[in-house]
């Protein structure tokens, strides 16, 4: 696994096979393609296996797009991570983009929407090249070398599209290397893009491998292109589509589900059989620092990207029951008898972090050192720190104590596709079919009654409306910060409901009087909570269900392809 990690990220610039796009689709700039070893040209590239290699690593290392793409120094937080700052269940502190995004005041002049954009093109025009120019390497290497590097290709190609499909909707649909002559391109629809996507993961599947080897890690599988076929599927609401590639992957009988649901997102669960597709990172070639940015500031994190108090509110209980419903709820110690998956995601006051005791009370001016033998109590930077977490909670999803002397470069790797959301992908895609059996109960059941998690199994006979609602707050629970979260909500159309309105952090000096009420959708209302009055409001957000369901196209590309209508009320 290290050597690949070595191998896909030293050659992120100077081995990239493709052109980047002028605008637009703009033309093969000359000096990109010169970065390339030996300076080959589009006539003499490729001219053998290594630099086949070469070039379709330089189509994965454009999947890891970072917070510094967005002009922010060295936040190097993974898109799949920092998405979720768009949605009801995280804020972020500092990236004025995504704030815009999160409480609706977005713009075709909107930064993250720009270089999303950007980028995903750049990974598709790195994958045209390469699938326009291989064929020069037909008879020259293994068959199946030759029909798995294009199946690859394929996929990356596929996936950029799937995510460009979710933000932006229906987008202009290149299949091939373009120049300065093609740049004005009419967006095809959302239907016509999504079937691309589904009927490239159909093709490439039939040439990747099950398994690929070590060395490998991290690159395309039969089931990855599968689960991500599924994924899109379901979001455009193919139903038998998507259980049926769905169920295809459970049937590879390759994957499972990760007894410890909280090492998943640390080192010791980088090989687990739950993960079908990740992003690679090594030391001193490609990291992040999504620990730095998630953790509180004595173990030396900043609090960038904190939950809010509502997301804290929206776990059951252990038996099962919302909050406003199960009496095992206690509103002075709202964190106990709780959802295992919300210790696992959220560090709450009263949580260890790092070896120190996390309390974010105003008052708690001291806290406990555990880090020293006996422990020592030391001052509380947590509790008057003006940038300490803004909501009262951080979150502890991939990070790792191995990195605690160096939080600003984590290698772990970051999923982006694994077997719970086909399990859930599956179940869902039943039940928005009516198609609702026992194999729908199991697959729910699987993923709440796994070792660690251990929640109580979902019983026979519930209605069809009884069963969305768990599969949506299960997603919810199971893939806070793993960046999904945007997605449903928009394809359920609840954006409209969860992003409206003050969304609150802790009480500063004191807890919730009484439960909130939660809905269906797992999402609270604090109408009732007599103290609501002394709730932090981190930010008041809006929702425009006449626009905000679709990103705008960036102003600068709408002026350049005259052929490209914006999207509505943009």
């Amino acid at each position: 696994m290290l050597i690949f990690k070595i191998m896909i990220n030293k050659n992120l610039i100077s081995a990239v096979a493709g052109c980047l796009f002028l605008a637009l689709f703009g033309g093969c700039k000359d000096e990109y393609l010169e970065k390339i070893p030996f300076n080959p040209s589009s006539v003499s590239f490729y001219s053998n296996q290594e630099e086949l290699q070469i070039g379709l690593l330089g189509c994965y290392s454009q999947l890891n797009y970072q917070e510094q793409n967005y002009g922010l120094g060295n936040l190097r937080v993974p898109w799949h991570i920092f998405i979720d700052a768009t949605t009801d269940i995280c804020w972020d502190r500092t990236n004025g983009a995504l704030q815009d995004i999160g409480k609706g005041t977005i713009d075709a002049n909107n930064g993250v929407v720009l270089v999303k954009f950007r980028e995903a093109y750049k990974g598709i025009a790195r994958c045209n090249f390469l699938l326009d120019n291989v064929v020069k390497l037909k008879d020259k290497i293994p068959s199946t070398v030759y029909n798995q590097s294009i199946a690859e290709a394929r996929f990356i190609r596929a996936l950029n599209y799937s995510y460009l499909l979710t933000l932006y909707g229906g987008v202009p649909l290149v299949t091939t290397t373009l120049t300065i002559n093609d740049s004005q391109i009419a967006k095809s629809t959302k239907a016509e893009i999504a079937d691309f996507v589904i009927n490239e993961m159909d093709a490439a599947a039939k040439d990747l491998p099950l398994n690929q080897a070590i060395i490998n890690d991290g690159r395309a599988t039969k089931g990855a292109a599968l689960a991500i076929k599924a994924r899109t599927a379901l979001y455009n609401e193919k139903w038998d589509v998507a259980a049926q590639a769905a169920k295809q992957v459970m049937d590879l009988n390759k994957y499972a589900l990760h007894a410890n649901y909280g090492e998943l997102f640390k080192y010791s669960g980088e090989t687990s059989k739950e993960i079908i597709f990740s992003l690679q990172y090594a030391k001193n070639v490609n990291t992040h620092t999504t620990p730095r940015y998630f953790l509180p500031r004595l173990p030396g994190g900043v609090c960038d990207k904190v939950p809010f108090q509502s997301f804290i509110d929206s776990y059951e209980c252990t038996d099962g029951l919302s909050i406003d419903s199960s009496p095992l709820y206690n509103p002075q110690k709202p964190f106990a008898n709780r959802d295992p998956r919300l210790s696992y995601t959220c560090g709450v006051p009263g949580d260890r972090l790092f070896g120190y005791q996390f309390e974010t009370h105003k008052d708690s001016l001291q806290i406990w050192n555990y880090n020293v033998t006996p422990a020592v109590r030391i001052a509380n930077t947590e509790a008057t720190h003006a940038f300490a977490t803004f909501t009262g909670y951080v979150f502890r999803k991939y990070c790792d104590e191995t990195d605690r002397t160096d939080l600003q470069n984590s290698e772990i790797n970051i999923i982006l596709m694994r077997y719970a959301e086909v399990l859930l992908t599956y179940a869902e895609a039943k039940i928005e079919l009516d198609q609702i059996d026992q194999s729908v109960y199991d697959a729910i059941n699987l993923v709440r009654r796994r070792a660690t998690v251990n929640m109580p199994a979902i019983t026979a006979n519930k209605t069809q409306a009884q069963l969305r609602s768990i599969v949506r707050k299960e997603r919810k629970y199971e893939f806070a910060m793993e960046g999904l979260r945007l997605a449903d909500i928009r394809r359920w159309k609840i954006a409209e409901q969860v992003l409206v309105g003050p969304a609150y952090g802790r009480i500063p000096k004191g807890l919730l009087a009484n439960a909130p009420i939660i809905d269906a959708n797992g999402s609270p209302n604090y109408s009732n909570v007599t103290n609501r009055a002394d709730m932090r409001i981190i930010e008041t957000k809006v929702f425009n269900k006449n626009r905000d369901y679709l990103w705008p196209f960036p102003a600068i590309e709408v002026q350049t392809n005259k052929k490209l209508v914006q999207n509505p009320n943009y």
